[in-house]
């Protein structure tokens, strides 16, 4: 202060003409102390006498202190009362900011709520989600406290301990602290608490050798050399702490290389100071060091003329002047409103009638209000300025505590810096390189209460237990989770599938009967080689028309089997091949309109056979039925009545092209779903209606006579038609996709390959292979009967 002052003094152009002043007042850390010495600086007496200021005195600018912020509110409640301004160098908590009951409080040192936000980020940085907490019990350590729990909340951090460090401690209330530090999981402990408050519950710590923890500290003692002892190194080293910003004020380093008490006789700290540095007493003081020197030891007396450059002190070393840096700010804001004030023009000035502050009788309160307003620059090139809570900006560097190179002691290396100010993600800067960790690690170590879940997993909440601690679950078949501690996993689209990590949705594959595959250029080949079969018996019998056994089988029923036998082959390749909706329709009523159409042909064959048989005698009941109208009528009947089936079935619930995302993981079974499942067992039953039918009367009808009976040939026929379709039915109610089409497929193609092999082929047979038996003898049985009688 003094130094700065006498700077002030000597700039012509800051305040020109007008000279600084100041006293200096201990308030001895103690509430009652600092109060009476308030006072007594405001009424310029040595009684302390409230509410009286002698009118001799020069005019109080502002008063500068107190560190600590206990003493700093009672003093910011007296002085508020007259708005008297108040700066404060180190009291941080946060109430100070509170302007309804410190309405003329201003600091240069950033409030804790800066702290506590900039400590929280640090914690996120390196990903720790479980810490513990130390704090002293004043308002520093409380109100610190319950800022940096609810950003460390925000930040979902979560808190596994709390304790209060007493100011008076027991040695059961540090024996308890310490258990609480050893028994808890978390590896990062933040500690808000000054380093006397502190030092007691380290000491312990020490004896029970309690190592592996990360302590972060606050401003009140990341930077002490309290703690810079042998004992403590194992225990420290690696430690992280905000503190205030420094400063390297120009000209302060040779300015305390030239302290001598005998320029300053009246300054009792410098000598003081003298004695324990060079370790003399001053012969001023002889009756006091008598007093205190109780065994005569040989007493070397202080003579001034000392070097103080000769020997090393702590108190002279530059590097680290961060409360300094803050009394120097606070020192020239003051110099920078009092120069506002004095270049006010009157009739243009802030105060009532536009007048301007009297610079050599001013009231506090028009001090104030250019203070709260001043904004400059420093000789360190940095803005100094104040908030509308009397704020400056937070700005704090990040200390690491590192091995001195001969391991016997502690420095602290500024290894970051947080700003407030910056924007987000450029707030907190760290040198990572250069960060002790700890045990000599070179990363830094973890503090979780669980491990964090990797992707393709969700995080599942322990019961009883704080939102950190958690088990790690499998995403569930059909989800993914893409990013590290996921709390729910995310279904993938229908037409998506999870990789086998879960951690990323794959396009699926797209499953049906295509032409392309070989199971479909099987299904192909064979349905285009059992059409040209009907197709060639076809070709036969309509250029054998004229012969006894084209003639015999009911001619037209035979073409217009072997034309149903040809389509039902044919409508099985539109069951191959990317379904669409309108080939779901198709498929479905073609297959089941010309099987219908193709039974009843058989049907019709069984019941002609059946009626000729009958009809032996003429005027018989039995004659008028036999015709082409009857078989016309059962081929028409039954084919309309399957119509009218699939005609129910399209205008309630039609076939529709379905995607299948349920059947087969990572595969889209394209398949057309029935839509009324009723609708087709009522088709498909139809047609078995038909068979059972045909099967009853062509077995009834076997033992007729003549190889004009196709009675035989049709029962046989329908016991392979039926066990192809009572096989399909089982099979196809167990599988899905493109083996459920095949399966209908070859149901399709085998049951039409047993119709044509069963009933066509054998007379194919004879027609080619065979023409001796093509005749009408044959057919009605006398082939033997003939030969007989040639060879007798």
């Amino acid at each position: 202060m003094i130094f700065t002052i006498e700077e002030i003094n000597q700039n012509a152009t800051l305040l020109p003409n007008v000279k600084l002043g100041f006293v200096i007042y201990d308030s001895c850390n103690t509430v009652v102390k600092a109060l009476e010495s308030t006072v007594q600086l405001l009424t310029s007496e040595e009684k302390a006498i409230p509410n009286f200021r002698c009118q001799f005195q020069q005019p109080v600018a502002a008063i500068v202190g107190d560190d600590k912020s206990f003493v700093s509110i009672a003093m910011g409640r007296l002085l508020g009362l007259q708005r008297i301004p108040q700066i404060s160098y180190g009291s941080s908590v946060k109430i100070l900011s509170d302007k309804i009951q410190f309405p003329s409080f201003l600091r240069t040192t950033p409030s804790d709520e800066f702290q506590s936000y900039g400590l929280a980020r640090l914690i996120s940085h390196y990903g720790w989600t479980w810490v513990g907490i130390l704090v002293e019990d004043t308002d520093y350590g409380q109100q610190g406290a319950q800022v940096l729990i609810e950003e460390l909340e925000n930040s979902n951090v979560c808190i596994d301990f709390l304790s209060v460090i007493p100011t008076f401690k027991t040695s059961s209330i540090l024996s308890h602290i310490v258990k609480v530090i050893s028994e808890s999981s978390a590896k990062a402990i933040i500690v808000f608490s000054s380093d006397v408050v502190f030092y007691p519950v380290i000491e312990e710590i020490v004896k029970k050798n309690i190592t592996g923890k990360i302590w972060i500290g606050s401003d009140a003692w990341s930077s002490s050399q309290l703690f810079n002892h042998q004992s403590f190194l194992g225990i420290m080293h690696g430690s992280l702490g905000f503190d205030f910003r420094s400063g390297d004020m120009p000209g302060f380093e040779e300015f305390m290389s030239n302290l001598n008490p005998l320029k300053i006789p009246e300054d009792i700290f410098i000598h003081r100071f003298w004695e324990q540095t060079f370790k003399c007493q001053w012969a001023s003081l002889k009756a006091r060091n008598t007093q205190n020197n109780k065994a005569q030891e040989p007493i070397t007396w202080c003579t001034g003329h000392e070097k103080i450059q000769n020997v090393t002190v702590q108190f002279l070393d530059m590097s680290n002047l961060r409360v300094t840096y803050n009394v120097y700010n606070a020192i020239y804001t003051i110099a920078h409103a009092l120069k506002e004030m004095n270049s006010c023009v009157p009739g243009e000035g802030p105060f009532k009638n536009r007048t301007c502050g009297d610079i050599k009788n001013f009231e506090p309160w028009q001090a104030f209000h250019y203070l709260k307003s001043v904004h400059f620059t420093n000789n360190m090139d940095e803005q100094v300025f104040f908030d509308e809570e009397g704020n400056p900006p937070g700005i704090y560097d990040v200390i690491n505590w590192q091995m001195s190179p001969g391991r016997d002691s502690i420095k602290h290396v500024n290894v970051g810096r947080f700003d407030s100010t910056a924007g987000p993600g450029k707030d907190l800067i760290l040198d990572e390189e250069n960060i002790e960790w700890n045990g000599g690690h070179r990363k830094p170590p973890r503090s979780v209460c669980s491990e964090s879940c990797p992707m393709g997993s969700r995080k599942a909440h322990k019961k009883g237990k704080p939102a950190c601690c958690f088990d790690c679950v499998s995403c569930s078949e059909g989800e993914i989770s893409n990013k590290t501690d996921s709390v729910e996993c995310i279904q993938c689209p229908d037409d998506y599938w999870p990789n086998m990590s879960q951690n990323q949705c794959l396009e699926r594959d797209i499953e049906f009967l295509s032409y392309q595959e070989p199971l479909g250029h099987m299904l192909t080949a064979t349905a285009l080689l059992l059409a040209l079969v009907p197709t060639t018996i076809l070709a036969v019998f309509i250029k054998f028309r004229h012969t006894p056994m084209v003639k015999a089988n009911n001619r037209e029923l035979s073409y217009l089997l072997l034309i149903a036998l040809i389509l039902c082959v044919l409508c099985s390749l539109i069951f191959i091949g990317h379904p669409r909706t309108l080939t779901c329709v198709i498929r479905q009523v073609s297959f089941g309109i010309v099987f219908a159409f193709g039974i009843s042909c058989v049907l019709a064959k069984t019941i002609m056979v059946v009626l000729a048989f009958r009809a032996t005698k003429p005027n018989d009941y039995f004659n008028k039925w036999i015709g082409p109208h009857l078989s016309r009528s059962i081929v028409g009947g039954c084919t309309l009545i399957q119509m009218i089936v699939c005609s129910f079935w399209l205008t309630t619930a039609p076939p529709f092209l379905e995607k299948n995302t349920k059947s087969k993981r990572a595969v889209i079974l394209m398949e057309c779903n029935l839509g009324s499942t009723t609708a087709y067992w009522c088709m498909l039953g139809f047609m078995g209606l038909l068979a059972i039918v045909s099967f009853i009367v062509a077995f009834l009808s076997r033992k007729l006579p003549d190889n004009f009976n196709e009675a035989k040939f049709i029962t046989f026929s329908m016991l392979v038609f039926a066990s192809v379709w009572l096989t399909f039915i089982p099979a196809y109610l167990s599988t899905h996709g493109k083996y459920m089409v095949a399966v209908e497929t070859f149901a399709i193609l085998a049951s039409s390959a047993g119709l044509v092999s069963c009933i066509f082929i054998p007379k194919l047979y004879i027609i080619l292979i065979h023409p001796e038996r093509n005749t009408r003898n044959y057919l009605m049985g006398k082939k033997d009967y003939s030969h007989k009688k040639k060879k007798f």
